[in-house]
């Protein structure tokens, strides 16, 4: 239920998608050139990073520590899609096995 498709968008560094979907028997789906709504998670994302790290930031200069603890803290953000619960809760839900 985690892995079921991947959507990139038309960078050159996707170059080796076919390699990648047989590699992990995942369909690999792009977008089309210039609709970022296609991807509305990931844009979505890019901005809650923008409020720590500002577009252009070399994240190479921000610590493992750093980073590790903008992670967790969006992580454990409450998001609408999701209900209001965090990333974090939805992720422990899908990884608790059911009886």
């Amino acid at each position: 239920q985690l892995r079921r498709s991947l959507t990139w968008d038309q960078g050159s560094e996707m170059a080796m998608h076919k390699q990648f979907s047989v590699a992990t028997d995942m369909p690999v789906y792009f977008c089309d050139p210039g609709s970022p709504w296609q991807r509305g998670s990931n844009e979505n994302t890019n901005g809650l990073l923008r409020q720590y790290f500002p577009k252009g930031t070399d994240l190479a200069r921000h610590s493992r520590r750093e980073l590790d603890a903008v992670a967790t803290e969006l992580n454990s953000r409450p998001r609408k899609t999701l209900g209001w619960e965090t990333p974090a809760e939805r992720l422990a839900k899908l990884l608790t096995p059911t009886s």
